[in-house]
């Protein structure tokens, strides 16, 4: 019979260390997990139960994810084995350890394959950071899926489960930027038995249990944070209904605090869109409902538009896109379905956060905290970068579309203990070879997030709001910092720790509500440089990206040149923007050169805008609408840069000052009307001249007469051109 005690959604989670040890934790703890059968015979095991497979090199340290989740799975009684980059060509590497006897947990690593393997320009990058000695090549595109197959190659009767960010962000139909084109979720092209997506620990450990007692896997349907392929039409039980998402994506604003599930009749009578359904030959109204009966929203089940409607039709997407997000609050998400062909993707609620005891016990593994053995003297990068760092919680309320931490990790923060970080602190001075006193970050996805959370649990629970911090920050957000200040302070206290810095992104608008953590941070856990991100200068661009406008950047700078004067340190801002992200004009990129200029910015790294699968901006760079706001047919275009040209010129002006991007930026400056700009003069963007040795020719470029209208056509632009010349 089928397990389905979805409707029990709400109740309290069972704590994930309170499940009885399964019976092979005689063999006590593994120095490293095992990668080769002769070190499973070293530790006396003929098998292995559960079998991790990642993309990344094997490092026993928290901060990487399989082993994270391998040691947890250790600490449940369970003999776990790791294979690391296996040759995916065949087989043969994914029978290293044999069959598991529970499943196959399959990774693409800490990394998306496609973001760790291609640059913004889709070009392949030259070195891996999370393989021995950077080198490249040692993972396959869609890794997960690669993997997952080759899995089921070796051993057909085994159960696997595919996870980690690569899954969790291609669990429904979505836009892949490496191959312009919607893809289907990944679990029918993986041929997974269960996705496993978000912060994994709390599905994991109790599938784990459950499959140890017996439970077959595709009888087992009641997990949050789950994934699974059903009969079209499945439904757990007799007493559940299926919804249409055009019926509960009810039009007005996405930031209010009313009853989400109490449906009110729309104002707006008329048909939003019509599309034909590709798969039952049905057409798709976005007719408005006058009422609609209240539902038990644990036994509700949304259905987005299906793959084949969303794959031919932008609108459709952005659509399932606003509707996939607005479910991402665990206290109110309801399960969702999406058709693919003759088959269902069922996706059930967002995992319960961990609280912070069982955040402490997943960290407090015996982790070795260094590369395993095999790879001898081989430095790994990803490694270097992180060893003496420590991360103090997880999640993030800030909501930027263009990042997934959200997708993946959640909203709510789920932050360690004190003491549990300032033991780890403890651990590196004690443990970890190299370490001079220096821990390079106490952070997480954002830095100054730690222990912040909604100030009544019961707003937190019902709330549908995107973002905590925008258009401005929640009311109901709770923004005291003071823990944050005191963990810092002890952690600069311990014996033989002489510095602990800040490396972790910064929200700088929550930062300046607590002037005495700017102090903080800036006085004693800067060195020198501290990054941050506005990420752009114009109320375009930013609405876009659901961040603050630039008045909060120049708050915060101002805090902290003052801090930093005050402390006699000469210390600097280092602010990080994106380049052709949607929404933005070229009007809006010469506006931020103009204000890098002004403020004597020189960025050396910059980034170009790259749509990730499941992100806001990733439905709104395909889809051109917009799907913070209800997307309708005649809804507002997103202006969205995709043509190579037009993405290198919004990258050129965050780097006016390179030579070899000046014969880009004067065409442009003339198209926009704004041949002033290009001269000798202080107050002009770039100069008239091309210096020698750029493989241009040097010669004087007066400045052009042109309209301050931009030339309409091709052939217009080229004779500005001329007359320029």
């Amino acid at each position: 019979m089928i397990t389905a005690k979805l409707d029990a959604q709400a109740d309290v989670p069972k704590n994930i260390f309170s499940y009885r040890k399964y019976w092979a934790k005689r063999f006590g703890i593994a120095p490293f997990l095992p990668m080769s059968r002769a070190e499973m015979d070293v530790l006396g095991w003929d098998s292995c139960d559960i079998i991790l497979v990642t993309g990344d090199a094997y490092i026993d340290h928290p901060s990487f994810g399989m082993a994270l989740v391998g040691r947890l799975l250790e600490a449940q009684g369970f003999r776990v084995g790791i294979i690391a980059q296996p040759d995916w060509l065949s087989a043969k590497a994914f029978k290293t350890l044999g069959k598991p006897n529970l499943f196959f947990g399959v990774t693409s690593g800490n990394m998306d394959s496609m973001v760790n393997r291609y640059t913004s320009d889709r070009k392949i990058r030259s070195d891996d950071a999370y393989t021995p000695n950077a080198e490249p090549n040692k993972r396959p595109d869609r890794a997960v899926v690669v993997y997952a197959q080759r899995c089921r190659e070796a051993y057909p009767g085994a159960n696997v489960i595919i996870g980690s960010i690569e899954a969790s962000l291609r669990r429904i139909a979505h836009y892949d930027y490496w191959s312009d084109k919607v893809r289907r979720s990944v679990l029918p092209d993986s041929k997974a038995d269960m996705l496993i997506f978000g912060s994994a620990e709390r599905a994991l450990v109790e599938l784990s249990h459950r499959l140890a007692a017996g439970e077959e896997i595709d009888q087992i349907r009641d997990l949050r944070g789950t994934a699974f392929m059903v009969p079209r039409g499945w439904l757990p039980a007799s007493d559940w209904a299926e919804i249409d998402s055009t019926d509960v994506d009810a039009p007005g604003p996405l930031i209010r605090h009313a009853d989400p599930y109490a449906m009110e009749p729309e104002k707006d009578k008329g048909a939003a869109c019509a599309t034909p359904d590709a798969a039952a030959g049905k057409v798709i109204q976005f007719q408005p409902h006058t009422r609609m009966p209240k539902l038990d929203r644990a036994k509700t089940a949304i259905r987005l538009p299906s793959y084949e409607q969303v794959v031919g039709d932008p609108v459709l997407y952005a659509h399932a896109s606003r509707t996939f997000h607005l479910e991402s609050n665990p206290g109110n998400a309801r399960a969702l379905i999406q058709a693919h062909g003759e088959r269902d993707v069922w996706l059930n609620p967002p995992p319960i956060p961990l609280t912070t005891p069982e955040m402490d016990g997943v960290f407090a593994a015996p982790f070795q905290r260094k590369p395993h053995p095999a790879y001898g003297e081989a430095k790994i990068p990803a490694f270097d970068m992180i060893r003496f760092s420590i991360n103090i919680m997880r999640g993030c309320f800030g909501g930027c579309t263009f990042c997934s931490i959200t997708e993946h990790e959640g909203r709510i923060i789920q932050s360690r203990s004190e003491a549990s970080i300032l033991h780890e602190i403890e651990e590196i001075r004690d443990k970890t070879p190299g370490f001079t006193g220096t821990i390079s970050d106490l952070g997480g996805p954002t830095a100054n997030m730690y222990r912040l959370a909604c100030k009544d649990p019961k707003i937190e629970s019902s709330c549908r709001r995107l973002s905590c911090v925008y258009p401005g920050i929640c009311e109901n957000l709770n923004t005291d910092h003071a823990p944050l200040i005191q963990l810092y302070r002890k952690a600069r206290a311990i014996k033989g720790v002489k510095r602990v810095l800040i490396g972790s992104g910064l929200r700088y608008d929550l930062a300046v509500r607590s002037p005495e953590y700017v102090k903080e941070l800036v006085q004693n856990h800067v060195g020198g440089y501290l990054k941050i991100a506005p990420e752009h200068t114009e109320a375009g661009p930013l609405s876009h990206m659901m961040k603050p406008s630039i008045s909060s950047y120049d708050a915060f700078k101002a805090m902290f040149e003052k801090f930093s004067k005050e402390a006699g340190k000469e210390q600097y801002l280092i602010p990080y923007f994106i380049a052709a992200h949607p929404g933005t004009s070229d009007l809006d990129m010469l506006n931020l050169a103009l204000w890098l200029k002004q403020n004597n910015f020189r960025l050396d790294q910059v980034q170009t805008f790259l749509p990730t699968p499941m992100a806001i901006a990733t439905a709104m760079y395909h889809s051109q609408r917009n799907p913070l706001k209800k997307v309708m047919r005649t809804s507002e275009q997103v202006e969205t840069v995709r043509a190579g040209r037009m993405r290198k010129l919004h990258k050129a002006f965050l780097r006016y000052h390179d030579p070899e991007n000046w014969p880009l930026l004067r065409e442009a400056l003339r198209q926009l009307g704004r041949a002033d700009l290009i001269g000798n003069s202080k107050k002009q963007l770039i100069p008239s001249f091309q210096p020698p040795g750029t493989g241009l020719k040097h010669r004087e470029v007066r400045p052009a007469k042109t309209s301050k209208q931009p030339p309409q056509s091709r052939k217009e632009a080229k004779g500005a051109q001329r007359r320029a010349k």
